[in-house]
């Protein structure tokens, strides 16, 4: 027993001192005071972004005066900032700025109506049209739609021209382009134009639409269907290689997509309805390009043999690809910068 003892003496004791050592105190770890955001700090954060809120203030305010600032110059009546009290006096032909105000055109660039050479029906046509109008009788907006280079655009304004110079309209009837990417603001301008003493042509050249473009639409409402509708002494001349103004593929997509598509071709088609006048051009016969080149010739003085002129004229076009009032023009400023003969465009 007492070597068991002895034995186990040894062993009790060290248990006891590994129990000992267990039970001496662990040393705390440093408790680090995180300083937790009291009131001053949070009053601190709230006071930092004072600054920008009154810069958003003072720009929102901005953006308010400004949009009332447009809203007021699209207003019946209205004069927009810098613009004189009957701009329409100023010139005969203007161009639409969408901020509000009517850009005068000193010089317009036109053709004489006499050069224009195989659109006579065309002509003819959007004359009467437009004589009408000026003398205060009832008229159609017109759309002249048709190939590329045949003298859409040159027509309108060589007709206005020659309309505006007539005794009986005596400079009354003034011209405004306005552009495609402007048509939006189209019922500000009809807005602006409307109880004016003047007669007015409103004149957009290359006028289509294309994939989800939904500014037709306020278009159509201008035309007709609007509650105001298009004022007395304003009509709508267009020009457009496209008929109906939308591509084909958009007309095909409706077709193809809708739950009724004769119900959805029709609403897209019904924008060229609102023209009352349709004008076609088609490519010009080799008669006719010759033709419109004798003629530059002859007004500007220019002198060449004409199985001359007519073999370079033809070789021009062959290269270009095509007939049209377009290229017999520039070939004609080709002919004339080779022979030194300037071209002075008549006012």
């Amino acid at each position: 027993m007492g070597r068991l003892r002895e034995r186990g003496g040894p062993v009790m004791g060290a248990a006891k001192g590994s129990a000992a050592m267990t039970k001496k105190p662990l040393k705390k770890p440093s408790k680090t005071k995180t300083k937790r955001p009291g009131r001053k700090t949070a009053i601190s954060a709230t006071k930092r972004p004072q600054p920008v809120v009154a810069a958003l203030e003072i720009d929102t305010n901005e953006r308010i005066a400004r949009a009332l600032e447009a809203i007021a110059a699209s207003l019946p009546g209205a004069t927009p900032k810098g613009q004189p009290e009957n701009p329409l006096a100023q010139a005969e032909a203007f161009v639409w700025h969408p901020g509000g105000r009517l850009i005068p055109v000193p010089r317009v660039s036109r053709v004489e109506l006499s050069l224009l050479k195989g659109v006579d029906r065309m002509r003819d046509i959007l004359t009467e049209n437009t004589e009408r109008f000026a003398t205060g009788l009832p008229a159609n907006n017109a759309l002249l739609w048709g190939a590329r280079g045949m003298g859409k655009s040159s027509l309108v304004k060589a007709v206005h021209a020659s309309v505006n110079a007539s005794p009986e309209v005596d400079g009354n009837l003034k011209l405004i382009e306005i552009h495609r990417e402007d048509i939006e603001t189209l019922p500000v301008l009809m807005s602006m134009l409307r109880g004016a003493g003047e007669r007015i042509i409103v004149f957009c050249d290359d006028l289509s639409f294309d994939g989800n473009d939904a500014s037709y639409k306020s278009l159509k409402a201008v035309l007709e269907g609007g509650i105001e509708g298009r004022p007395d002494n304003v009509i709508l001349y267009a020009t457009s290689n496209r008929r109906h103004l939308l591509a084909r593929d958009m007309i095909e997509n409706e077709r193809s997509t809708s739950i009724n598509p004769g119900e959805a071709v029709e609403e897209k088609v019904s924008l060229s309805d609102r023209f009352g006048l349709w004008l076609g051009f088609h490519r010009c016969s080799q008669d006719e390009y010759l033709a419109m080149v004798q003629g530059y010739c002859d007004h500007y003085g220019i002198k060449v043999a004409e199985d001359e002129l007519h073999r370079e004229a033809l070789e021009w076009s062959t290269t270009r690809g095509s007939r049209s009032g377009r290229v017999a023009w520039q070939f004609v400023q080709d002919l004339a910068g080779r022979k030194k003969v300037r071209l002075t465009t008549k006012a």
